[in-house]
């Protein structure tokens, strides 16, 4: 049975040619324009002797090349490997020539990694957006005669590697079959989020991560929908995008929340087009979460998942109690278990690991069989993260296993610690971790992010959360900053704080 992703754009382009699919600034690319930029990058693709299963690299941020490029890369059999723009030349090398990539598309702001990268692993370079002299353009390759049939690639046929943080060691490639995102998207739409063909979204989030490709470009390609693109997110261009295009859904992380919560300016924007908003990726603090829902009238629908898990696992869902706080119900095609260290089965409200199984979980790491073994030991994938079960068979997050402060022999999850520390009315960012400490093993760590205008001394916080906390889990150290670290996606930094 043949079965390509691709194939989500082609149905929409065929029954929705002239509507607009992409949006970027005042310019607008309709259905018929990308498919068929993306059929031309197919053919140039196969001219050059790429086929089935080969891998090809993108280095390019929310612009409307990223899009044609997945979707040519996908019609032409091969497979796509976004790469995460801010990697360094050294690290382009190394995401090449381990996901063994026989070309590199990148945008030109990224010429140095690019040029460099590319030259490291000795593979080819073709420029997306804007024209370098001497250099191959997505632009010609676009102009090519269009593909005609997508290439027949089976189910479990990978059609994306995302690469992991690389938190623990080099990072590692998660094959994601057609299979794996073709049923994850079915799973997100219309089951979780009742998109409609004339919604536009925002991607704010970075395209080459899982969250912002299934949940923002696939999703709302799959209902023939469109979205309007942040290449960077900043609040000011958030909102101005917001109110201007009249973006009826958001997904976000908790810090793009909070940035839009707290921006001085956001009373001046209207934000009544949105009707949907989400966010994953990290733990959102409720008190933000209420914050924000009371300041602009919907609701935030929290899920979970993980590059591994294409990435959606659970989701707060509109059909079930809304839990804010928790990461919600196991969405349609997966289960969730929490499994002890022994690898078995915990009852309710006992603290454990999250593993999870069902169409969604990676075939595999690439060339990596030992850590695939590993992570999907048992039929489960283990997904490294602490949560709970509860009576209604929603899940919670407690903290991630390898963030878990363990402070004179109890365990102290971060996140705990983080929730009374952003109910604070002066602090709008704050992050918990361990660090060592000679007697205790570790002892607790909390940089905090004050909101302008606003004072606080670091004995009035430690009386704050002595107040709140167990004797074992306030933080003896804190530390003021004027921002914390933020990954791509806006994920907090801790490695960088410790």
């Amino acid at each position: 049975m043949a079965l390509n992703l691709g194939t989500i754009l082609a149905s929409s382009a065929r029954e929705r040619p002239g509507h607009p699919l992409i949006r970027l600034n005042e310019q607008s690319w309709s259905y018929a324009e990308v498919d068929r930029a993306a059929r031309g990058i197919a053919s140039s693709l196969i001219e050059r002797g790429l086929g089935p299963g080969d891998k090809v690299a993108l280095l390019v941020p929310n612009v409307p090349e990223f899009t044609q490029s997945y979707f040519g890369i996908l019609y032409a059999g091969c497979t796509v490997v976004p790469l995460n723009v801010l990697l360094s030349a050294p690290e382009v090398t190394y995401h090449v020539q381990d996901s063994e990539a026989k070309l590199l598309i990148a945008h030109p702001l990224f010429s140095n990694p690019a040029t460099k990268g590319a030259e490291g692993a000795g593979v080819p370079l073709v420029w997306a957006g804007g024209e370098v002299p001497g250099a191959p353009s997505l632009v010609e390759l676009a102009e090519a005669a269009p593909l005609e049939a997508i290439h027949p690639t089976r189910p479990d046929d990978t059609a994306v590697i995302l690469y992991t943080s690389g938190t623990t060691g080099k990072p590692k490639g998660a094959e994601l079959t057609h299979s794996n995102l073709l049923l994850n998207c079915a799973a997100v739409v219309p089951r979780l989020l009742p998109i409609q063909s004339d919604d536009v979204a925002i991607a704010t989030l970075p395209l080459f991560h899982s969250f912002g490709q299934t949940c923002i470009q696939n999703a709302m390609i799959s209902e023939g929908a469109g979205f309007t693109l942040l290449p960077r997110f900043t609040p000011e261009d958030a909102l101005t995008i917001l109110q201007r295009d009249k973006v009826t859904i958001f997904a976000g992380v908790p810090t793009m929340y909070f940035a839009l919560l707290n921006h001085p300016g956001a009373d001046a924007f209207d934000l009544s087009s949105l009707r949907i908003c989400m966010t994953g990726g990290a733990p959102m603090p409720v008190e933000v979460m209420r914050a924000f829902e009371e300041k602009y009238g919907v609701q935030i629908l929290e899920g979970y998942g993980l590059s591994e898990t294409s990435p959606v696992a659970s989701f707060n869902q509109l059909d079930k109690p809304r839990k804010p706080g928790s990461i919600g119900y196991p969405v349609w095609g997966v289960e969730l278990t929490i499994l002890d260290d022994k690898d078995q089965p915990l009852p309710e409200g006992e603290r454990g690991e999250i593993c999870i199984r069902g169409h969604n979980i990676m075939k595999g790491y690439l060339k990596r069989p030992e850590a695939t073994k590993d992570a999907l030991r048992g039929g489960w994938f283990h997904s490294g993260d602490i949560g709970v079960r509860d009576e209604d068979g929603c899940y919670w997050i407690v903290d991630r296993k390898k963030d878990m402060i363990i402070r004179g022999g109890f365990n102290v999850y971060p996140r705990e610690v983080e929730e009374i520390l952003y109910a604070h009315p002066a602090i709008v960012e704050a992050a918990v971790f361990g660090v060592p400490h000679p007697s205790h093993g570790e002892e607790i760590k909390a940089v905090v992010v004050l909101a302008p205008g606003q004072s606080l001394s670091a004995d009035e916080l430690t009386a704050y959360t002595k107040e709140r906390l167990a004797a074992y889990k306030y933080p003896r150290i804190i530390e003021f900053s004027d921002g914390l670290p933020k990954g791509p996606t806006g994920k907090i930094l801790k490695r960088e704080l410790k």
